[in-house]
């Protein structure tokens, strides 16, 4: 088993910054996939984010069109860690932030809901106008 859990959300002005973590406990794996999606309300989950990691170490990050530029994921192996670095937030980027983790096989950009294998609870992200 694995367990995530997002820390870093909060309400932010348009045009500021967050960064939020991902931190991983419980069952390592040596290559894995981890992705941010978010779900604002009303909507439906969005991908936001993904990168992949081996022992050799962090590689294919891929980001929605809506936060390129913006936003940075970033991994730390040694301390189980992913984060999600966020600037020039938008009033459109507030939504609920969950970090995911597939085991099985490493994510990309089109790697549906499903076939993650664990996630965190989520953090609130809100931005204000």
């Amino acid at each position: 088993q694995v367990q995530l859990v997002e820390s870093g959300g909060g309400l932010v002005q348009a045009g500021g910054s967050l960064r939020l973590s991902c931190a991983a406990s419980g069952r390592t794996f040596t290559r894995y996939g981890m992705g941010w999606v978010r779900q604002a309300p009303g909507k439906e989950r969005e991908f936001v984010a993904v990168i992949n990691w081996s022992g050799a170490g962090t590689y294919y990050a891929r980001y929605a069109d809506s936060v390129k530029g913006r936003f940075t994921i970033s991994g730390d192996n040694a301390k189980n860690t992913v984060y999600l670095q966020m600037n020039s937030l938008k009033p459109e980027d507030t939504a609920v932030y969950y970090c995911a983790a597939k085991t099985s096989a490493w994510a990309t950009e089109s790697t549906p809901d499903y076939e993650y294998d664990y996630w965190g609870p989520g953090t609130q992200v809100t931005g204000s106008s």
